[in-house]
């Protein structure tokens, strides 16, 4: 059950570390499901390659083959003791990234407030960060999660193809654009907004003309306070308007969303093919996948219509 504290922040309980996922139920996954017209699948994963754009501070994607069929063969310690007729080998690699790397969802550790760094849930470094991530909060606990999508067709309406740098989305062009849409968001839905600067994936540089576009704190207090959504996303880096216009606080949408909130955000969501199909409400699937201690998950999530 929800629960708001003392301090005015939202949780689902002492021990949650899930926030609003448990929006999430069954019934919930059912109505969705009831979205689901033609079985089409729109992949909302734009991939990732070495040297594809990333979000301030994360390290750049690497793939090295670590073992390879000639490798093998010269070193001769695969099947060391066969005489292995079929000459059999096999190629392998080890790939290094942030789990913030493309299409990704953050934990609810991801982001720290205050001296203490404390994140959702009154969980702080003191205590619950180790040597090897967070050990609450971080994204192992999260659900698969099947849910409502509502797509925002932001950057169309507009005008443009894409919003211009540092562009602001407000609580009223957010209501605005749904009504245009005539689409519903709903508790429990995932919402998914589309600045355009995904229309030019993966030339840093071109994306760069669209740096900082993104979701205004009024339109994040709408979205978890007055609907009650269980995820926000958007096909940028951040989801949130940059620079935020408030110097002490840099990232006013990831303190309140996720710290106070308890609203995972997605970020680098491919939503250019919804836009051309004007797809707005759909079956939406995602698998974070359980790593313990990461502070996020790369994903590749779909959405069926």
């Amino acid at each position: 059950m929800r629960e708001r504290k003392a301090d005015g922040t939202v949780s689902y309980g002492a021990d949650d570390e899930i926030g609003a996922l448990n929006l999430l139920t069954p019934q919930r996954r059912l109505a969705a499901a009831a979205l689901i017209r033609r079985g089409q699948v729109y992949d909302l994963d734009a991939g990732r390659s070495m040297g594809l754009p990333l979000g301030p501070g994360q390290p750049q994607l690497s793939v090295i083959s670590y073992r390879t069929s000639r490798g093998l063969m010269l070193a001769g310690d695969y099947f060391p003791d066969s005489p292995n007729g079929d000459c059999q080998g096999f190629n392998s690699e080890l790939v290094t990234s942030s789990m913030h790397t493309g299409c990704h969802i953050d934990a609810l550790a991801h982001i720290t407030l205050g001296a203490d760094a404390h994140w959702y849930n009154g969980f702080r470094a003191a205590e619950h960060l180790s040597d090897f991530g967070p050990r609450r909060g971080a994204v192992s606990p999260y659900p698969r999660f099947p849910a409502g999508g509502v797509f925002v067709e932001v950057g169309g309406p507009r005008g443009a193809q894409r919003l211009p740098a540092g562009a602001g989305i407000s609580r009223e062009e957010l209501q605005s654009v749904l009504a245009r849409q005539s689409t519903h968001v709903g508790e429990g839905d995932v919402v998914l907004i589309r600045t355009g600067i995904m229309r030019d994936w993966p030339d840093a540089a071109k994306m760069s003309e669209a740096d900082g576009s993104g979701l205004r704190l009024d339109g994040a207090h709408w979205l978890a306070d007055e609907v009650g959504v269980a995820a926000v996303g958007a096909d940028n880096a951040s989801v949130e308007m940059l620079p935020s216009g408030d110097p002490a606080r840099p990232q006013p949408v990831h303190a309140f969303l996720l710290v106070e909130r308890g609203v995972p955000l997605l970020e680098f969501v491919y939503l250019e093919e919804l836009a051309g199909d004007r797809i707005y409400e759909f079956f939406f699937v995602a698998l974070p996948l359980k790593i313990t201690g990461a502070t996020g998950s790369m994903l590749r999530p779909v959405a069926v219509v």
